[in-house]
């Protein structure tokens, strides 16, 4: 038996509970582990809460973060003792997931934690450091350079955000942060950020071409924030895009694209195969330092992720959210 938050469906609606499920419970796969930490993220906090139809598959095991000890494994890549870090994959949607003490996976879908973190650290990373990852990778792939001026991170005190503006700065680039947390100032300045800025300045609805600020963009909150940023990202520049925190839509207009030659690039940490997985752990390992993730987390036990759901969703979580399913 083990303990994990459940989601089930019923005539009355969606009930969530931390409950005790028996092993044989557990969905098909070919990695079987022992999970030691998970994460709360943004969507975890849609599937738990019910906000959005996040959840594809009842009952469900929300988490789509995971580290922990392979206890039994068929696939050729794992075995016993080895320890994995798992993102996404539908995992908590389609599949059970990490907010539990034990998981059953396929092989594909995980990586080894590099050596440079603990295992409560890679959850300090979770999902949401491996997307800033992705970002930086892309932007710095397509040719932004920090000689070329700011870039500028969206929902900074997130959890993408609060990675990305510290892999950033340790890339060399001057990042100008964006958040509705005026109070949360240092905590970027920190981090790494030299500018702070008020994100009521890129919510509302702006000129389609604007004064050219950024060389670069990582956002990760969508709609009018998303095409603000396009129309001042600088000629030649370009926005990894990774989040719809304010909204799915895009009331932009295609100037930018065709008058700077602005590119928009798009970034998927869901499906994203394993070589981009392994760049992007291999790039936090290398560049992100440890102490930032003390700055950046916070640990929680798996009773007080229900709560805790609600408050991610209310925006008054900052940074990072550990959870201990073990305590």
């Amino acid at each position: 038996m083990f303990s994990a938050i459940l989601i089930e469906k019923g005539e009355s609606g969606q009930s969530v509970s931390v409950t005790s499920l028996d092993e044989a419970a557990l969905p098909e796969g070919d990695v079987t582990v022992e999970v030691e930490y998970s994460t709360l993220n943004y969507k975890d906090g849609l599937a738990i809460t019910g906000k959005l139809p996040v959840v594809r598959k009842f009952p469900m095991v929300p988490g789509i973060d995971l580290v922990g000890v392979v206890t039994d494994s068929s696939h050729p890549a794992w075995k016993p003792g080895d320890r994995v870090v798992h993102n996404g994959w539908g995992v908590g949607e389609t599949h059970w997931g990490g907010l539990a003490q034990r998981a059953r996976l396929k092989g594909d879908w995980l990586v080894p934690l590099p050596s440079a973190f603990t295992p409560r650290q890679s959850m300090a990373i979770g999902t949401a450091g491996y997307t800033a990852s992705l970002c930086v990778d892309a932007l710095l792939k397509f040719g932004v350079r920090p000689e070329q001026g700011e870039v500028l991170v969206t929902g900074a005190t997130g959890g993408v955000g609060s990675v990305a503006v510290a892999l950033l700065t340790k890339a060399g680039f001057k990042v100008a942060a964006a958040t509705g947390k005026a109070s949360e100032a240092d905590y970027l300045a920190e981090l790494g950020a030299v500018t702070v800025l008020d994100r009521a300045e890129l919510s509302e609805k702006g000129k389609p071409m604007q004064k050219e600020r950024w060389a670069g963009v990582v956002d990760t909150v969508g709609s009018q924030t998303l095409a603000n940023a396009t129309a001042q990202t600088r000629y030649g520049g370009a926005i990894a895009a990774c989040g719809n925190a304010q909204g799915m839509d895009f009331p932009a207009s295609v100037a930018p694209f065709i008058l700077r030659g602005v590119s928009l690039l798009g970034i998927d940490s869901v499906m994203a195969p394993s070589t981009p997985r392994l760049a992007a752990w291999s790039r936090l390992a290398a560049d992100l330092d440890p102490k930032a993730l003390e700055l950046i987390a916070e640990e929680i036990a798996l009773g007080d992720v229900i709560a805790a759901a609600g408050q991610l969703l209310d925006g008054k979580v900052r940074g990072r959210i550990v959870v201990d399913v073990n305590r």
